[in-house]
C-alpha cells in the first residue's frame, strides 16, 4: 500500500486538526500505534511542524470525514494520475551530490575487479551513465591519471547483496553461452560470502613451471649407490722413488 510522503509530520496533522483514531493514523502513515501515541503525548517529534495532507493533494476532506465517523475506516492516499507508473521509472538510481564525485573511483573498481559485469549492470550498481563507463574503460575519461579504484560498496553507492547479485546473473549468463573462465575469474565472480567459506588451497605453482615440480637431473631408477671409500685406501697413495731408496 503507498504512504503518504513526510510521514511523522503528516501524523501530526492528522493529530492536531481530527478526531481519527490513532490505530487509524498509524496505518494510513506506516508508523506503529505507540509511536502516535508517543507524538499525542509530545514524547516523539518534538518540533515537528504538521504537514497538511488535504493541501498537498494526499487526502480528501471527504476522507477525513469518513474515518471520523467510522473507527474502522482505513484512510486511502488520494489518487494522483501524474504519480502512476512513477515506481517503474527506469534508469540510472539517483546518486546523492556529495557522492557523485566518488563515481568514477567506484566504476574504475569494477572495471577492474568484475570485468564480466556490463555496462548496464555497472550504470545501475552505482548510478552513472554508459559514456562515463566506457570512458574509463577506454582510459579516455579526463581525470582518468588521478582516480583511484575504490569499492563501491566501502562508498555506499550499492549494497553489497546488489553487488553480489550482478555479480551471479554475471556467471549464470557466462555459463550459459559456454565461455571458460580462468581459476582467478571463477574467484571474482563468486559473492562475498561463498568467497569467505572457500578453504585456502596453499599457493599453487605458477602455470609457467607447472609439471617441473617432480623434474630431476638423474635418473631414479638406473641411479646406482656410489661407491663407499674407507679412510685407509683412501690415504694410501703411491710411494716416491725416494721412500723406495731408504727401504732396506
Amino acid at each position: 500500500m503507498a504512504k503518504p510522503i513526510m510521514a511523522k509530520a503528516t501524523a501530526v496533522w492528522l493529530i492536531d486538526n481530527t478526531t481519527i483514531s490513532f490505530k487509524q493514523i498509524a496505518d494510513f502513515v506506516g508508523m506503529h500505534e505507540l509511536e502516535i501515541q508517543g507524538i499525542a503525548d509530545g514524547d516523539v517529534a518534538t518540533g515537528v511542524k504538521g504537514f497538511d495532507p488535504i493541501a498537498n493533494n494526499q487526502l480528501t476532506q471527504e476522507e477525513i470525514d469518513l474515518a471520523e465517523k467510522n473507527p474502522l475506516h482505513k484512510l486511502k492516499l488520494k489518487f494522483n494520475a501524474a504519480a502512476v507508473g512513477e515506481e517503474k521509472r527506469r534508469g540510472p538510481r539517483y546518486t546523492p551530490l556529495s557522492k557523485r564525485q566518488d563515481r568514477p573511483a567506484s566504476i574504475l573498481w569494477l572495471v577492474k575487479f568484475h570485468p564480466e559485469l556490463s555496462d548496464g549492470q555497472i550504470s545501475k550498481l552505482v548510478g552513472t551513465t554508459k559514456p562515463t563507463i566506457q570512458a574509463i574503460r577506454e582510459r579516455t575519461h579526463w581525470n582518468i591519471a588521478n582516480i583511484q579504484p575504490v569499492d563501491p560498496v566501502a562508498l555506499g553507492l550499492c549494497k553489497q547483496s546488489e553487488l553480489d547479485a550482478a555479480v551471479q546473473k554475471a556467471v549464470a549468463k557466462r555459463e550459459a553461452e559456454g565461455g571458460v573462465m580462468s581459476d582467478d575469474e571463477r574467484r571474482k565472480l563468486v559473492s562475498t560470502e561463498q568467497s569467505l567459506a572457500m578453504e585456502d588451497d596453499g599457493p599453487k605453482i605458477p602455470s609457467a613451471i607447472e609439471g617441473l615440480e617432480t623434474f630431476s637431473l638423474r635418473d631414479d631408477e638406473d641411479e646406482k649407490e656410489e661407491e663407499i671409500i674407507d679412510a685407509d685406501s683412501f690415504f694410501n697413495l703411491p710411494g716416491s722413488k725416494d721412500d723406495e731408496d731408504e727401504q732396506p
